[in-house]
């Protein structure tokens, strides 16, 4: 029995002891990642029933909001989040082979793609900012309907489109930096060694929370920038 699985799991010093064995300990976090998966889901699909309603109610002004905004900058963060992605994978991989330094490398590179997402960001809110289509006093926007200059839109209604692309791409940009604080911490972990083919779940499970943020951009990105988008 001395070399049953379970009896040397016992002697790896990541095993908590109210666990049995490093395979149930990895079910146990994968459960519990998914489970708050699962509620991020429901938060997220609050925020874009609510879109979709507020679409459905003021369509001209959300197509003409639409199209104020910046779709090369918005195509631009949907690729390096998808290379994030890729970047993430590659690590966790280099972690199941126990390739140190090739898994800080993708790890840093993800922080890189992750901190450029959110400068490229910050970029089109300032410019939002400049043009005064943030929410509040300052607002203005004026527009007519696409091949309509006749038809004058609401800027309160519009003013409702800029308030969801704020509150959604903003909770969006609070999910990136909690993931950038949580890869500082893994390329750290990673950089002593702590993850190899024995241990790993800590890379998996932030790698499913930085799948899961990137996921929401793919949903973000055409119904804010492509939607009955006229140029």
């Amino acid at each position: 029995m001395s070399d049953s699985p379970a009896v040397l799991d016992h002697h790896n010093p990541e095993l908590r002891h109210h666990f049995a064995d490093m395979g149930q300990q990895k079910n146990a976090a994968s459960l519990g990642m998914w489970l708050f998966l699962g509620t991020e889901v429901m938060f997220f699909g609050g925020m874009f029933l609510a879109y979709l309603i507020y679409r459905r109610w003021y369509y001209p002004e959300f197509v003409v909001a639409s199209n104020s905004l910046n779709l090369p900058i918005g195509a631009a963060n949907t690729a390096i989040l998808i290379c994030s992605s890729l970047s993430v994978a590659l690590a966790i991989r280099a972690a199941q082979t126990n390739k140190r330094v090739q898994t800080v490398v993708m790890l840093v590179l993800t922080l890189v793609f992750g901190l450029a997402f959110l400068g490229v960001k910050a970029k089109e809110w300032h410019d939002k900012f400049v043009e005064h289509h943030v929410p509040g006093t300052s607002f203005h926007f004026e527009g007519s309907m696409p091949g309509h200059p006749e038809a004058k839109i609401n800027p309160a209604h519009a003013q409702v489109f800029f308030s969801m692309y704020f509150a959604m791409t903003g909770m969006h940009a609070l999910h990136m930096i909690i993931g950038v604080g949580i890869f500082l911490w893994l390329i750290y972990q990673a950089w002593k060694g702590r993850f190899n083919s024995e241990y790993y779940t800590p890379l998996e499970n932030s790698g499913l929370y930085w799948h899961f943020v990137d996921i929401i951009w793919i949903y973000l990105f055409p119904l804010f920038y492509l939607i009955d988008r006229h140029k």
